[in-house]
């Protein structure tokens, strides 16, 4: 221990750094500032300054997501804290690691007008909190906050006293190492249950999720060797593209080809997934099927649905063990996986533009265009909204870490915060954001600017029908006036220009011809205004 004095707020920054903190999103205030102070200025971390509280988590999270880091942000106290709860609640259903160190008033200080239980606050939204106990133990509540992020695979928000900030304590280094050496696949009865499953199956169909990106290899090569189709959840998705046997994303996101093909199955086994009520199209895909999960954390198994053999094991582990003993058994292959015709079951027909009214655009041809028009490298972050199942269906990524989206509150109005902190993680990829135009105008025309004073390569698409499209469809469909739903928003093309990004307003297919060349000298965000007619987007696939 070194005989070193310094400040707490100095000896935080230093153990954000000795963690490996190189962006910060922050928004400052009495509580926070003079950390941040010390981390620009000591560490030179890139700081990404927010306008709203809630877009610093929501950045974290997405930081995490891309670059498979800890995200790291900052707010002050009572109200900025108050101000994430929808943010924290979605950091927690992504089980993304993110440490939001959050300023709290003075300890005596009872009746400061900022004071609230900030721990019953954190609780509520289901994500860690880690409180700092003395001025003698801020490096080490520092390190546990980051080892519990990375551990429990959730935020964890660590409570600082302001208080504290300008105490002098001994200058240290504290890292608490995260062992994650893959769990070994278990032998006995289930092993072997799940191996008889898989050597009887004369139709076994593959489906990988988030959990077994990294294991697509032994993955495929277990498909290859049993001849089965390869299919994703949604947070993989595109994992297999390219692949003869890929059949896209399984459950109400897939097309008809594929869902026929999942239909027809006899054995699904799923690696590294949820498996929830949308993948599984609430239950339909694996009824009369026997059922195969395997997960390395135990409380996920059987969390969504009731597999007929659970496996809480690595993902990439049990793939290789299943082809050894496919091997030994001398299992023939199932030849279900020459059923695919891999030039047209995984992706959805090609929209012909036709039909939609005067000065706006079909929106699967517009989405059919730009994922053509757009550059390959690149990822991409979608908010919530009526528009954004189609984008899912028929906008690729090369690879599921570079797919953000922003929906497990079912929330809107979260994507551009998100598409800051994907973009500050990858910088030299053109970060494509699709939003709706009332998620815009609920959290995107806050953040913009943001994207414009970090300089960012963010492409912002508006997908404008002028209304809530969700609550326009069900007025429509009880036979009512739908006006209620409708906005008469401002030109968005003028607002990016306004916020110091560029605009462009596309109320035509034609007119997305010129999207190359609008996009060939950016510098900085710009924003692309489609119209969509509310009456014509097409209804999500759920």
């Amino acid at each position: 221990m070194s005989d070193k004095k310094t400040t707490v707020h100095e000896a935080i920054a230093d153990a954000l750094a000795a963690h490996g903190t190189d962006s910060l999103f922050a928004l400052m205030g009495d509580a926070n500032l003079f950390l941040v102070e010390s981390l620009v200025r000591r560490h030179k971390v890139d700081l990404v300054p927010f306008a709203h509280e809630a877009g610093v988590v929501l950045a974290a999270v997405a930081y995490a997501s891309v670059s498979g880091r800890v995200g790291v942000a900052t707010v002050t106290h009572g109200p900025a804290l108050t101000n994430c709860l929808t943010a924290l609640i979605e950091g927690t259903r992504a089980q993304l690691p993110v440490v939001l160190l959050a300023g709290d008033t003075p300890v005596e200080a009872v009746h400061n007008p900022q004071n609230v239980d900030q721990r019953e606050i954190v609780k509520s939204s289901g994500a860690g909190f880690e409180q700092m106990r003395s001025p003698a133990t801020a490096v080490e509540d520092v390190a546990t906050a980051f080892y519990r992020a990375r551990v429990e695979r959730r935020p964890i928000v660590l409570n600082m006293p302001s208080d504290f900030m300008w105490q002098h304590v001994e200058s240290k280094t504290v890292v608490h190492p995260v062992f994650e050496t893959p769990s070994m696949v278990p032998e006995g009865t289930h092993m072997e249950e799940a191996i008889g499953m898989l050597a009887s199956a004369r139709r076994p169909l593959i489906v990988a999720g988030r959990g077994a990106v990294s294991s697509k290899d032994k993955i495929i090569a277990l498909a290859e060797r049993l001849e089965a189709p390869l299919a994703t959840t949604l947070q993989a998705k595109d994992l297999f593209v390219g692949h003869p046997a890929n059949i896209g994303v399984f459950g109400t996101l897939s097309t008809e080809g594929a869902y026929e093909i999942m239909a027809r199955s006899d054995c699904v086994v799923s690696f590294g997934t949820h498996m929830n009520i949308f993948h599984t199209d609430r239950g339909n895909l694996l009824e009369g099927k026997r059922t195969i999960q395997i997960n390395h954390a135990a409380n996920v198994i059987g969390e969504m649905f009731r597999p007929d053999v659970a496996l809480v094991a690595d993902a990439g582990l049990t793939a290789e063990n299943f082809l050894h003993w496919m091997e030994e058994t001398e299992t023939p292959p199932s030849g279900f996986s020459k059923e695919i015709e891999a030039e047209t079951v995984p992706f959805h027909a090609k929209s012909t533009g036709t039909g939609t009214s005067e000065g706006f655009v079909d929106f699967p041809a517009a989405l059919d265009r730009l994922d053509a028009i757009l550059p390959r490298e690149r990822l991409l972050v979608t908010d919530g909204g009526q528009f954004v199942t189609e984008v899912w269906c028929r906008f690729g990524v090369q690879h599921p870490h570079h797919f953000v989206y922003s929906t497990r509150f079912a929330s809107i109005g979260l994507g551009l915060q998100m598409a800051i902190g994907a973009s500050q993680a990858a910088p030299e990829k053109l970060t494509v954001l699709f939003t709706g135009d009332g998620g815009f105008m609920s959290g995107g025309l806050t953040e913009f600017n943001t994207a414009v004073r970090k300089n960012q390569r963010l492409l912002v698409i508006v997908c404008n029908d002028s209304a809530y499209g969700a609550e326009y469809i069900q007025f429509t469909d009880r036979q009512l006036d739908p006006t209620l739903s409708t906005f008469n928003w401002p030109s968005f093309a003028d607002v990016a220009n306004a916020l110091g990004g560029r605009g462009m307003r596309v109320s035509s297919l034609d007119e997305l011809d010129g999207v190359g060349k609008f996009l060939e000298d950016m510098d900085g965000p710009a924003l692309i205004d489609i119209k969509l007619d509310a009456a014509n987007v097409p209804r999500m696939r759920l």
